[in-house]
């Protein structure tokens, strides 16, 4: 047995407890793609994203060898602006807020749809141990403003930091492409990492937000962490 058997055993480990713990009902997840959270067998999810599960092949096309969860709601995950509030046991969003232009709104349309007592389970990627190790943390006066303009004023930037310090350093762009990179990503509103943190910063955003819920759990989990919080 290679050594990367015993950490993907652990790292699906710390995600199965987890969602033993706080995920129970009815719920959403949204995002999954092909790489659906792990809960309990009494659990009951539906699973959300902004298109039906062929287009999202298309989108893609990088995933093609892998299975896709069936889309049961077709939303904007963001807003959630077709779910009740109210109406839901649990939301998770597995590595889905870095990819949120405006991470404030939908942590607050997430919370809205929850029933009192409900729980949000968050699933990020720690920036210094993937793609995002050469990004700066995104300032809470940063994330502000996102949520004043939806994201509009900092998309492009956005799009240009993607293409410096993501896919230059990968080689999927050479230097003198970076801003057509850029352009072309932008046009198709790919969704890039838009923002990037570590637990302890993500943490502090948390804290200085007033949003009607608590911080239950929060995990370090190799090359990401897990944040849950209860609707008040």
């Amino acid at each position: 047995m290679s050594w990367r058997h015993p950490r993907l055993w652990r790292y699906a480990r710390v995600r199965r407890r987890v969602a033993d713990r706080f995920v129970a009902g009815e719920g959403l997840e949204i995002g999954a793609l092909h790489s659906p959270f792990p809960v309990p067998a009494s659990a009951r999810v539906r699973y959300v994203d902004r298109m039906p599960t062929a287009r999202l092949r298309a989108e893609y096309p990088e995933l093609a060898a892998e299975p896709l969860v069936e889309v049961d709601v077709v939303e904007d995950g963001e807003t959630l602006a077709g779910i009740a509030g109210g109406s839901q046991d649990f939301v998770i969003a597995s590595h889905f807020l870095e990819h949120c232009e405006d991470p404030i709104g939908a942590l607050e349309a997430h919370l809205r749809v929850l029933r009192p007592g409900g729980v949000l389970l968050l699933a990020l990627p720690d920036r210094r141990r993937g793609i995002d190790a050469r990004r700066a943390p995104t300032p809470v006066t940063h994330l502000l403003a996102d949520h004043a303009d939806g994201g509009a004023g900092s998309r492009a930037q956005h799009y240009r930091e993607w293409a410096e310090l993501v896919d230059l350093p990968l080689g999927t762009v050479g230097p003198e492409g970076v801003a057509a990179r850029a352009a072309a990503l932008q046009a198709r509103r790919y969704a890039i990492h838009f923002h990037a943190w570590t637990l302890e910063e993500l943490a502090a955003l948390l804290e200085h937000l007033d949003l009607p819920a608590a911080v239950v759990q929060r995990r370090a989990n190799q090359h990401e962490f897990l944040v849950v919080l209860r609707r008040s």
